[in-house]
């Protein structure tokens, strides 16, 4: 009779080594042989802005593979995912989930700039803020549509250059216990040059907030069916009660043609 496997426990990883911070090659290594070992399930502690932490990880079964951060991990966290779930207790610098194809990461902070840069797949759930240009040149096929839900409110260029998935926007402070209303969901220039996916909002902003090629309005019944599972997923990874972020109407941003800046940049006769 074959004896039956046994799975590794929890794999704890030290970002420190002798009080000195490892650099993100060591620490990639580390991570990869625990792998390597059959761990699925790990916590890096003492992250303190090492670059490319989970690049180009893959795991055949969606979110078979969790790490959990304790830190704050540097740019490209999660570039090329392929499945893994990162979870980041703390915030995160630029460009998380960079060119991302599966698997989903959650940040229990902010995330600065051009988080989910040309993203193919997957899901990120930021609780707080995000920087520029979050979700800039996503893009979808078929089955494979990347999401990104911002807590919080996002700044200038929200979903630059969208050609697919959805970018959501909550405009909620969510702090232990309490939950309110931002002042402001977005800043200006929302879906600059979309030709693709689609923007939601909860709540409204001014019609001069519109990047070019951006169109607004009320989301519809088959939008909120969309909406509901992404919704519910967030509001379970943060321990939220999903009746506060359906207590104000959504609206969608889509992109008005296929060729926003065809006017812009194309010749014409004399």
């Amino acid at each position: 009779m074959q004896e039956s496997k046994t799975i590794p426990d929890l794999k704890v990883i030290n970002a420190l080594e002798n009080n000195q911070v490892l650099g993100y090659k060591e620490l990639n290594a580390l991570i990869r042989q625990a792998i390597k070992e059959e761990y699925t399930n790990l916590r890096i502690t003492n992250v303190y802005g090492q670059r490319f932490i989970g690049a180009g990880l893959i795991c055949e079964e969606s979110n078979s593979l969790q790490i959990e951060i304790i830190g704050t991990p540097g740019n490209d966290f999660g570039i090329f995912l392929d499945g893994p779930k990162l979870i980041v207790k703390g915030n995160a610098e630029d460009q998380v989930g960079n060119t991302m194809n599966d698997g989903t990461i959650i940040i229990h902070g902010d995330c600065r700039d051009v988080t989910g840069l040309s993203m193919r797949g997957g899901k990120i759930f930021v609780k707080g803020n995000a920087g520029y240009r979050i979700g800039i040149h996503m893009k979808e096929y078929q089955s494979k549509i990347p999401t990104i839900v911002i807590g919080g409110s996002a700044k200038e260029f929200f979903g630059e250059y969208m050609a697919g998935g959805m970018l959501i926007a909550l405009g909620l402070q969510i702090e232990e216990g309490k939950v309110q209303d931002l002042e402001k969901i977005v800043a200006p220039y929302v879906g600059s040059g979309i030709h693709g996916g689609t923007i939601f909002l909860r709540g409204d902003i001014p019609d001069n907030y519109l990047g070019i090629g951006a169109v607004k309005k009320p989301i519809s019944e088959s939008d909120q069916v969309k909406l509901e599972p992404i919704i519910t997923e967030f509001c379970k990874n943060f321990n939220l009660n999903t009746d506060i972020i359906w207590n104000k109407p959504f609206n969608k941003i889509f992109p008005g043609s296929h060729r926003p800046y065809a006017a812009y940049y194309t010749a014409k006769p004399i």
